[in-house]
């Protein structure tokens, strides 16, 4: 029913229901321990050893074997299909399973179905401890781990917002862009940033989806209303943080002028002030705050030595401590 409800054209469904997955959480936590109280130690007697062996099958050949084939053809790399092959920590499907069916089983006085929720228990508590343990240390030696830095997804396509992005990649951030006009897209290109699907965007925006390995959005473009309208749809269902530019002036613009919620940069920087400072000769560049920043200068945001990327908004004047980067506006007053 998922799957065919998921593809039928006319429904819209959230990818994220925060309401519906507080609820379904709950259910969990209850249903797995009124699973759990009906298995007794006396039921797990002379199970543990052919449970540890069924647990070893399925471990060591039968996830292998199904990320193998389900992995076939596809883009992720070698070190990520083996990851997949060793993840597969069996939960409330086995559990809720094991209780209907074992239970209807030995009504019937079928053979061994009492066995049955005592066996997937153990499964469980196996899986869960075996994969909770490792998956760190494994990701780690095939190399599928992504470092903590942020990873900021850049909206806009103006050449200041281009020199922003070289200046957060000088600074050793990862940078992901995007843009709606052709023009745009072919400058950014143009500049080696990589560029995020148009579906990606959409999908965000639409639905609530996380954008995979995005853990900022900036939304510099020069639509006010645009940036104010996504700011709000994407921060509905997001735990990614979304900012965007200042509008042009409280009493313009449709929408941007009346939505709450934190902006970039200073008061006075706005979109508009911020373009022609830039088109004046003003630079976007980086420095330590050893010394603080360079006087004629403004603090666009700090970068701590661990690559966190934190932006200067209205209601949050530049704090940088030692060690800090400053990504700074110079010039062009």
């Amino acid at each position: 029913m998922g799957l065919a409800v998921a593809n039928v054209r006319g429904f819209d469904i959230p990818a994220r229901r925060p309401f519906f997955e507080t609820l379904i959480q709950l259910i969990i936590g209850v249903l797995f321990v009124s699973i759990s109280a009906t298995v007794t130690p006396e039921s797990m007697r002379h199970l543990v050893l052919p449970t540890l062996g069924l647990v070893a099958i399925l471990v060591l050949v039968t996830r292998p074997l199904v990320a193998f084939l389900a992995t076939i053809r596809t883009e992720l790399t070698g070190g990520e299909r083996a990851f997949i092959g060793w993840m597969a920590p069996r939960g409330i499907v086995a559990a809720a399973t094991a209780s209907t069916f074992g239970v209807d089983l030995a009504a019937i006085h079928v053979g061994g179905a009492s066995k049955i929720l005592p066996v997937a228990f153990l499964v469980i508590v196996a899986t869960v401890a075996l994969y909770g343990l490792t998956a760190m240390p494994v990701a780690r030696r095939l190399r599928v781990t992504r470092p903590a830095r942020t990873r900021p997804l850049l909206i806009g396509g103006d050449p200041w917002v281009i020199d922003l992005a070289h200046a957060l990649r000088a600074a050793g951030l990862d940078v992901l862009m995007w843009a709606a006009s052709d023009a745009e897209r072919t400058q950014i290109k143009a500049a080696s940033f990589q560029l995020a699907p148009g579906e990606l965007l959409a999908a965000a925006a639409g639905q609530g989806a996380r954008v995979e390995g995005v853990t900022a959005i900036l939304l510099l473009t020069e639509e006010d209303d645009f940036n104010a309208l996504a700011a709000t749809t994407l921060s509905i269902d997001s735990d990614t943080p979304v900012y965007r530019l200042a509008p042009r002036e409280p009493s313009h613009g449709v929408v941007a002028p009346y939505i709450a919620g934190e902006t970039l940069f200073t008061p006075s920087l706005t979109r508009p002030s911020l373009s022609a400072r830039t088109e004046a000769g003003a630079q976007i560049a980086i420095a330590r705050a050893n010394g603080g920043p360079p006087p004629g200068s403004d603090v666009l945001f700090l970068i701590n030595p661990e690559g966190t990327l934190t932006p200067v908004t209205t209601t949050r004047p530049p704090t940088p401590q030692p060690g800090d980067t400053l990504v700074l506006l110079t010039g062009g007053e």
